[in-house]
């Protein structure tokens, strides 16, 4: 990891996901269920193989996701969702909202956004409590 331009947790925060895609590679693990490389590379915004490479290793590298071999195929990887990440839920919750309320968002998106937002902290909660159990397994909670 470089070193970040200074303690603020807003910048240590950009450092992670202030760029174009993180947030959105994040967004098709939690909400979308994607779990492979082809499956995310394959999203609406179409993310270029190598980015989308890179971004990967980025969230690997700060604790978001888990890289692991899949059983059903020697060459194919899983990724999976750490409780660091799964953390994040209510913050995309928010930012989708904040984006239903300010911005020209299709009516797919928003009707998604307005269900999360209606449902506020325990629909999210219960959201998480699913990512845990699909991503870190029974009973786990994991950094």
């Amino acid at each position: 990891m470089r070193e970040a331009r200074s303690g603020c947790p807003i910048n240590l925060s950009l450092e992670i996901f202030g760029d174009r895609w993180t947030l959105l590679v994040l967004r098709d693990v939690v909400f979308g269920g994607a779990r492979h490389f082809r499956e995310l590379l394959d999203g609406e915004e179409r993310i270029s193989s190598n980015v989308l490479a890179d971004r990967l290793a980025v969230l690997v590298e700060h604790g978001l996701l888990t890289r692991a071999g899949d059983p059903s195929h020697k060459q194919k990887v899983t990724y999976s969702l750490t409780e660091r990440a799964i953390d994040l839920v209510p913050v995309l919750v928010q930012l989708s909202a904040w984006g239903v309320r300010h911005l020209p968002v299709t009516d797919e998106y928003a009707a998604r956004a307005e269900v999360l937002t209606a449902g506020g902290p325990p629909l999210w909660e219960a959201f998480m409590a699913e990512l845990r159990e699909t991503h870190l397994g029974t009973g786990r909670r994991t950094e």
